[in-house]
């Protein structure tokens, strides 16, 4: 029994498949580089995809281990990320049948799962360490007061007194460090009431602000404060040893005007220094180390 072929039919008719065939594999053969590329990049973005899934599930996993009610959580994740990867194939699909090129559905479809799970990676913050009591903070203080073979080399707390410090106040810092100890006057009321009460006219004036460079001088006595406030200076009721000092002061503008704002004026002397933190905050944060064999004493200073 012999089957007729038929005779043989002309590539150029339309209705010969073959023909129907041709753009489709001359569009393959032309983007067979471009294929391997988006091949290459769809794997590695398919891998990014799978550490990612899988890291969101081992998350999970762990804390369904530990908390059965996170179970919930595990069972969503997973079925999230399977309705993902089925909804990427199924566009795939349906832009390659509307006439899409197979290598941009293929791009655009790699691109979109990486962006979608990158985000959710990016998205999730790490979940903060349980804060400590203040009891277990002062037990690891202790323990670390123990431990001979530690060593602090600086004070825990100069970092926090950077932050908190204006460029004045350093200024401020390095001229108490560098030129000792600096005078300061307070005006009160004098002459005979005075001897039984005096009343502070002004207090505090001093030439810091000039001398450290200040650029807002109008600032220094809230510099002062804001120095004595973390313990870096001492506002002194003794007076320095070189009266000079003070007759520079007593002749400036604002400390004639205070003396002439009343009828008995009288000048209490008086001084700031450095306190011994404040002492070695500077030659810790402030100056150079080469510097600090050069810089005078400063002695613990009194009431």
């Amino acid at each position: 029994m012999s089957t007729s072929m038929g005779p043989p039919r002309d590539p150029r008719d339309p209705r010969d498949p073959r023909r129907s065939r041709q753009p489709v594999l001359r569009e393959a053969t032309e983007a067979l580089p471009g294929v391997a590329r988006i091949a290459a990049t769809a794997a590695a973005r398919s891998t990014v995809w799978s550490i990612g899934a899988g890291l969101r599930s081992g998350r999970a996993l762990v804390r369904a281990v530990t908390d059965p009610d996170t179970a919930g959580e595990l069972v969503q994740g997973v079925a999230n990320d399977v309705a993902e990867a089925s909804r990427t194939v199924g566009d795939v699909a349906r832009a390659v049948s509307s006439g899409v090129p197979v290598t941009r559905a293929l791009r655009d479809a790699t691109a979109s799962l990486a962006e979608v799970v990158m985000a959710d990676i990016t998205a999730r913050d790490p979940e903060p360490a349980p804060e400590r009591s203040l009891r277990e903070r002062g037990e690891d203080l202790l323990e670390r007061s123990r431990d001979v073979w530690g060593e602090e080399e600086v004070h825990p707390a100069y970092g926090r007194i950077l932050d908190e410090l204006a460029p004045d106040e350093a200024r401020i810092l390095l001229l108490l460090l560098r030129a000792g100890p600096q005078p300061s006057v307070d005006v009160r009321t004098g002459g005979p009431v005075g001897m039984v009460s005096s009343a502070l006219v002004a207090p505090g004036m001093s030439m810091i602000g000039a001398q450290a460079g200040c650029r807002y001088p109008d600032e220094v006595p809230a510099y002062l404060n804001n120095l004595f406030r973390l313990g870096l200076i001492w506002f002194s009721r003794e007076q320095l040893e070189d009266p000079m000092e003070y007759q520079v002061v007593e002749a400036q503008p604002d400390v004639l005007a205070a003396m002439h704002s009343v009828r008995f004026p009288k000048v209490v002397r008086r001084s700031i220094h450095l306190t011994p933190f404040g002492t070695g905050f500077c030659t810790a944060c402030l100056v150079d180390p080469t510097e600090r064999t050069s810089l005078p004493s400063h002695g613990i200073p009194q009431d």
